[in-house]
């Protein structure tokens, strides 16, 4: 077949695999959280480990899951020397409804071009009901207390994943 394009793979500009950044000093970045004050990569590290996890949406059944999760085990993260942010494309005031809905008592980054999603690589071609879009891709990254990315946690499965997280953060220690 001369013209056989359908078969091939759509051609987008897609960012490096998620999995590249490990062992790498994680992309710099600053989003404004949800009362839209800026917040650094390097501002959160002073705390020390950081759990980077992006998600595609606010208030959707997967993310408030995984939220959630995040919120309960919260002390358990902070008591291995973590925190916790999540990063989506919604708008800081979205992430204040959601904050406040489910009383999430940690950081949510709002990257509304996708910007700093592109920079992790989970920015990418997705397909829902036949339709294919450009949206984040659930992925978490463990970035030690110097900024090196020390796990990825790639097309995360919600149920359980916040134990997973903590089991890794107990690996790092």
């Amino acid at each position: 077949m001369a013209n056989d394009t359908k078969h091939r793979p759509k051609q987008t500009s897609q960012p490096q695999p998620t999995q590249g950044l490990l062992g790498k000093p994680a992309p710099p970045f600053e989003l404004p959280d949800r009362s839209g004050a800026p917040v650094s990569l390097k501002s959160l590290l002073r705390s020390g480990n950081l759990v980077l996890y992006f998600y595609p949406r606010d208030m959707t059944p997967g993310c408030s899951k995984e939220a959630c999760e995040f919120r309960d085990r919260y002390e358990a993260i902070r008591a291995r020397s973590a925190v916790v942010a999540g990063v989506s494309t919604d708008s800081a005031a979205s992430h204040q409804k959601f904050a406040a809905k489910y009383e999430l008592d940690f950081t949510l980054l709002s990257d509304p071009r996708g910007k700093i999603a592109r920079r992790y690589g989970v920015y990418k071609m997705k397909k829902l009901y036949g339709r294919e879009f450009e949206g984040i891709e659930r992925t978490t990254f463990l970035v030690d207390r110097h900024g090196v990315v020390r796990r990825v946690f790639p097309r995360v499965k919600v149920q359980g994943h916040a134990d997973e997280v903590l089991k890794a953060l107990d690996e790092l220690a």
